[in-house]
């Protein structure tokens, strides 16, 4: 297509009063029943206007709608700047600041999308006490988040697992330095970096297909049109540890006197000295001994902790982040971006475990345990350990475990108008890595008599018989020293191409046609070595070292848990161990290299079929290519060879998206999506590990399928003038081959066979409600308040999970899915002061599939309260308070029955506070 003789185009940006691109806004010419929508950084395009003078209206959420006259010239673009200003609209005196223009953007962006889909912007952000990105994205309806050491690591989407679910920043995917799966460590980008986050609930066909539960794009702050200059500083204390926080950001951002270069450098850091207070157990209805005729019996009894652990960690988190971000504009119809991120995280961790394990049967003679008359097990013998962990004493470790985490992303993007066709492009390279170098453990055991208390199973509880057993130093004799390296690394190179034209089907309005290609081609690997070292001579037992006593009588999981004493990290850290043992078993079967190679086509159009009625619909082909690398282990530690596998496969990935405007402000839609999410990386390795000592085996699956979802969504949105949403939906996916651990026996050795499988099939069924709003409709100063909430209800099913005797399981839901979520807070906002009550709510779920429903693992529901506030100094400077986690609410796992804990983790509270200022200077 050529632009017509006598017409020519209207390009431009819109932007506000602070300089931040105004996103998804309305651009109209009513006299020619044309128009468009703003893109993510407020760009819009006309095609094929007629020439001379043109009137176009700009309508947005909680803006006055303005009108801007165009004088249009033939076979050319003109270029424009739209400044768009706030709706001076006051109500019987009082100025309506609930809600200030970010979040107009992100409810705008959200109703003119044309799928479903959560917005939330950097200043709905920050108006939370959410230090990282994985904290923040727990409020959207819909996400609940698994926590490490207190903060949101891993996303659930939809009640869909972490590696369901795809992560972007600024549309290139993000890498995953976990070893053994695909989750994206949200916790390792701050809050302050993001400018809007962006949840596809319901994908389009330009979208990647991995997206079982959603997709998650995290858009960095672009280029103001203007002068910019932000900046925190603040501290606080964790009140676990007593100990401080430091944490501030920076961000610059300017354009050139002719506009065309832009550019936006954004730097954070976060440092936080803390810990947790952890119990951990693990749970058995069998007893085995040895009687009198020296033959093993085994006894079904109550349920009873084999295994008990009390752990105290003392952790120090230092997060830092860079980001800079170039844009230039050659023209009206050419321009260019760079988008550069590096995050960099360092983990000092200290671990301190006292635990206690049920002897061997063999080891157990018929006068060593008791059991009353209910069957419940009241004293056996177990093997203590004192456990300390630590790292070596340099300028990094610092005599800890230091976990360093690194994820980076360096995208170059163009956007082109050749006559009607509109070409855009995108190269990224990305990578993510774990290392935790020099990683050392210290343990020296004892064995005794120990009275077990489980009447109270939410805290089970083991003492001595005789007091005192527990911490007689000179009986914990030498056991081990080890020192571990790890190394996780991944590199994902992304490249795009998209081209779209102008296409009206119907005679309705406009509309376009779209098509792309893409390519991903990812690396992993992982590469682990594991030495022990004999130092018995040297340590014979604990009384023969530097200990420090760890007990407190604070413990927050109850003071009846005493740690006790310990090696230090300072005599752990300051060894020279060298020469040391390799131990295979402890690393082979954890290392591997796969490459994955992802080849993309699209197609789509959307057209309005009516003025009210508008469709997309298209179809997404992907074509998976991988090649896979493990060992090949026997007896534990003898690598027989390496196993190479090939495979590939292609899905075909249709969808529908409709959506109905019953009026401006209240919107219907309907979609039908069809995704994939592909196996875990070390699922797919095809490892052969026989554990001989432990009879078991570990095998790969090179053959899994990836897990397919067909998925329908019916959503209705009502946005209220003066800026907020009540929206209620349903949704129900039907997935197929969805994969779980299968724990089975073998024919021929009686060992347990452990091997990732494919099921059959899963459901999910769910519901979705959220009202945010300023209360303006109220009297008096009761119009500053505003409520923010939303609810969503999950049930699954599924088909073919086999249990360990090979049958096949009933009633059993899907992992991760939270029968209930619920987020709300509620706000009372004026010119200067602003505080915030907020909630987040998740139900209990399955998270691990065991041999049967004993085994199973649940996470166990969480309740968090926070608390915020700031007030205006001036114009440009605030201070502001946060209280974290008022609640103590723990990190909790079960077994089989909620009271039944497997482990439970407290952090205690965070209070921080300081400074926050903000200069905006527009050209």
């Amino acid at each position: 297509m050529f632009t017509a003789a006598q017409d020519g185009n209207i390009k431009g940006v819109i932007f506000d009063e602070q300089g931040l691109f105004v996103p998804y806004a309305n651009i109209i010419i009513p006299s020619l029943n044309k128009g468009t929508v703003s893109d993510v950084e407020g760009g819009f395009l006309l095609l094929n206007v007629p020439a001379g003078k043109q009137m176009l209206k700009i309508k947005y959420l909680g803006y006055a709608d303005q009108d801007v006259e165009v004088d249009v010239i033939a076979n050319q673009t003109i270029d424009l700047r739209v400044l768009l200003k706030s709706k001076s609209e006051q109500l019987e005196g009082i100025l309506l600041t609930g809600f200030s223009g970010g979040q107009a953007k992100a409810l705008n962006t959200q109703k003119n999308k044309p799928n479903i889909t959560n917005i939330v912007s950097a200043d709905q952000v920050g108006k939370f006490p959410d230090a990282n990105i994985g904290d923040a994205m727990k409020r959207i309806p819909g996400i609940t988040m698994q926590v490490d050491q207190g903060e949101a690591r891993n996303i659930i989407v939809r009640g869909l697992a972490p590696q369901l679910n795809s992560v972007t920043l600024n549309g290139s995917r993000i890498p995953s330095a976990e070893g053994d799966n695909r989750n994206i460590q949200m916790d390792l980008i701050p809050a302050d970096m993001i400018q809007t986050i962006e949840v596809n609930k319901a994908v389009t066909p330009d979208m990647d297909g991995d997206a079982l539960g959603g997709s998650v794009n995290l858009v960095t702050r672009t280029a103001p049109e203007g002068f910019r200059l932000s900046a925190t500083l603040g501290s606080g204390i964790n009140l676990i540890s007593d100990k401080r926080i430091l944490n501030g950001t920076f961000i610059y951002g300017d354009r050139s006197k002719n506009n065309k270069f832009g550019w936006m450098l954004s730097a954070a850091i976060h440092d936080t000295d803390f810990g947790s207070d952890n119990i951990e157990a693990e749970w058995n209805n069998e007893f085995g001994f040895t009687d009198t005729n020296d033959e093993e019996q085994e006894l079904e009894v109550n349920p009873y902790t084999d295994v008990f652990e009390q752990r105290t960690y003392i952790v120090q988190r230092v997060r830092r982040s860079f980001s800079a971000n170039f844009d230039y504009r050659f023209d009206a119809n050419n321009k260019i971006e760079l988008r550069t991120m590096y995050n960099w995280r360092d983990d000092r961790e200290n671990r301190y475990v006292f635990a206690q394990e049920l002897l061997d049967a063999e080891d157990i003679g018929e006068g060593d345990f008791n059991i009353d008359t209910n069957g419940t097990l009241t004293r056996f013998p177990i093997e203590a350990a004192r456990e300390t962990k630590a790292g070596i004493n340099n300028d990094r470790n610092k005599n800890t475990r230091l976990e360093d985490q690194r994820m980076q992303n360096y995208t170059l993007a163009g956007e082109h108008l050749l006559g009607d066709l509109k070409l855009d492009w995108m190269g990224s390279y990305a990578q993510a890595s774990e290392e935790r170098l020099n990683e050392r453990y210290a343990q020296f055991t004892s064995e005794y008599l120990v009275n077990v208390n489980n009447s109270n199973p939410e805290f089970p509880f083991m003492s001595p018989v005789n007091a005192g057993d527990d911490n007689a130093l000179g009986n914990f004799e030498f056991d081990e020293i080890t020192e571990e390296n790890q190394y996780t690394e991944e590199e994902d190179i992304n490249l795009f191409l998209n081209a779209e034209l102008p296409a009206d089907f119907f005679g309705k309005g406009d509309g376009f046609v779209k098509f792309g290609l893409r390519g991903r081609f990812k690396n992993k690997f992982r590469d682990n070595n594991f030495f022990e070292f004999d130092l018995e001579d040297e340590f014979p037992n604990l009384a023969s070292l530097p200990t420090r006593d760890f007990s407190d009588p604070d413990f927050l999981a109850g003071s009846q848990y005493q740690a006790g004493f310990f090696g230090t990290p300072e005599w752990l850290g300051g060894l020279n161990l060298v020469n040391g043992e390799p131990v295979p078993d402890e690393f082979l079967r954890a290392n591997y290299d796969v490459e994955e190679n992802v080849y993309a086509a699209y197609a789509m159009a959307n057209q309005q079929l009516s003025e009210k009625f508008s469709i997309l619909a298209g179809f997404r082909i992907e074509n998976t290519r991988i090649t896979s690398t493990g060992n090949q282990i026997e007896d534990e530690e003898d690598l027989v060879g390496q196993v190479t596998e090939e495979s590939s496969y292609t899905n075909f990935l249709p969808s529908v998206h409709l959506k109905y405007d019953l009026n401006p402000q209240t919107i219907l839609r309907f979609a039908w999506t069809n995704t994939l999410a592909r196996p875990n990386y070390v699922d797919l390795v095809p490892t052969v590990d026989i554990v001989a000592s432990d009879e078991e085996i570990f095998l790969g699956n090179p053959e899994l399928e990836a897990t397919t979802s067909m998925a329908f969504d019916l959503m209705a949105e009502h946005y209220f003038k003066s800026v907020g949403i009540v929206s209620a939906g349903v949704f129900y996916k039907d997935i197929k081959d969805f994969i779980y651990v299968l724990q089975s026996e073998d024919e021929v050795t009686g060992f347990d066979i452990f091997q990732p499988q494919n099921a059959e099939s899963a459901s999910v069924f769910g519901a979705e409600f959220s009202f945010q709003r300023q209360l303006d409709f109220l009297p008096g100063f009761a119009k500053n308040f505003s409520i923010y909430l939303n609810y969503t209800y999950l049930t699954s099913s599924t088909d073919g999970v086999a249990n360990e005797d090979g049958d096949f399981r009933t009633d059993l839901d899907l992992p991760g899915t939270a029968p209930n979520m619920f987020n709300g807070s509620i706000a009372y906002n004026d010119k200067k002061f602003n505080i915030r009550f907020s909630v987040n709510y998740s139900d209990a779920y399955i998270d691990e599939i065991g041999g049967g429903p004993f085994d199973d693992r649940y996470y166990d529901e969480q309740f968090l309260v926070d608390f915020n506030m700031n007030f205006a100094i001036n114009p440009n400077l605030r201070i502001y308070l946060d209280v974290l986690n008022i609640t103590d609410q723990p990190l909790r796992y079960f077994q089989g029955v909620r009271n039944r804990t497997m482990q439970a983790e407290y952090y205690g509270q965070r209070v921080t506070f300081g400074l926050k200022y903000d200069l905006f200077k527009r050209k």
